[in-house]
């Protein structure tokens, strides 16, 4: 049995992986988008190895599922930067068990089960989890039985089996009317505002921030947006190895992780690229623009407002 959650995390997510298993099916009560990105950016980062992952949320039928996570994990199964699939469980009962099993090609190689769901906080150690090898061969079965019970999470039906709720859905109403009262102004102060400019002059970098593309042999959309000291030390982000979502006062989501030398960068993860392209879009340019001081002014400005909702989802205004 393993209790030790870097231990967990490796031997669970990880160490397959350099034993040739290029799959990875899991079973869960609850899952996050943002663990999604994190397993998937941790192995592109530290072992560049390209691998599948095949999803099944058992408690979504039940308990519903915050529409916010599932707007990102659509969001992920649709993007080409890597292999995911994402089904809900939508047949009575519910399903509570934890199950990762390994595959290689089409044999199952190796099967872990245990108390721990696919999210940051079972994979970390604000929790206590623990799991323990089972035979592969029946948890393909295990799998494979779920999988005839559940429905992918973009099917245009889905609705009908799952209760999608929007907990996050004050702060946007706030957003649209500023004239509520002072009392519920007062919950949000948890807020920091990031210049889009030098922290010494009065310009947008010319190849960092959102311009960080902006130089030979790189995708010119790629970006970030500069977290300064003082806020990286502040504990308002998030570790530098935690994925988090953002919602935008445009209804989008980002999925982003701390960069850069000390965690001083905001980028989208996976694909760096995607914070470059928002940004853009906004100001009305051409994918791999390079972005001015002149375009931020016309737009009407030159920082955003980030507010934390808690410890996995902020909200973005760049409104005007």
């Amino acid at each position: 049995m393993i209790t030790d959650s870097k231990e967990i995390f490796d031997q669970v997510l990880v160490n397959p992986l350099k034993n040739g298993a290029n799959k990875i099916r899991i079973i869960s009560g609850y899952a996050s988008a943002n663990m999604v990105a994190r397993h998937a950016e941790y192995i592109k980062n530290t072992m560049r190895k390209s691998f599948s992952t095949e999803l099944i949320i058992g408690m979504g039928g039940s308990d519903g599922i915050e529409l916010a996570n599932h707007r990102s994990l659509i969001q992920l199964q649709n993007s080409s930067d890597l292999k995911f699939r994402c089904n809900y469980i939508v047949n009575p009962p519910p399903v509570h068990s934890k199950l990762y099993l390994w595959m290689r090609g089409d044999e199952p190689y190796i099967c872990f089960s245990g108390s721990a769901n696919f999210t940051q906080n079972a994979f970390s150690t604000s929790m206590r989890e623990a799991v323990s090898l089972v035979d592969p061969s029946l948890g393909l079965n295990y799998f494979e039985t779920l999988a005839n019970e559940s429905m992918n999470c973009a099917d245009e039906s889905i609705e009908h089996f799952i209760d999608f709720y929007e907990s996050k859905r004050i702060i946007l109403d706030f957003k649209k009317d500023s004239n509520q009262d002072s009392q519920l102004k007062e919950r949000f102060t948890d807020r920091v505002t990031l210049s889009l400019l030098h922290s010494d002059k009065y310009e947008v970098p010319a190849r960092s921030g959102l311009n960080w593309g902006q130089r030979p042999g790189r995708e010119k959309n790629q970006a970030y947006i500069n977290i300064p000291a003082d806020i990286g030390r502040s504990g308002f982000f998030p570790d530098i190895r935690n994925t988090f979502t953002i919602l935008t006062d445009d209804d989008k989501h980002l999925i982003c992780v701390r960069a850069q030398a000390n965690g001083k960068g905001l980028h989208t993860t996976l694909n760096n690229s995607l914070m470059g392209e928002y940004f853009r879009y906004r100001l009305g340019l051409k994918n791999g623009e390079f972005v001015t001081l002149e375009h931020l002014i016309r737009y009407g400005r030159t920082d955003v407002d980030i507010y934390k909702l808690d410890e996995e989802t902020y909200y973005l205004d760049f409104s005007v």
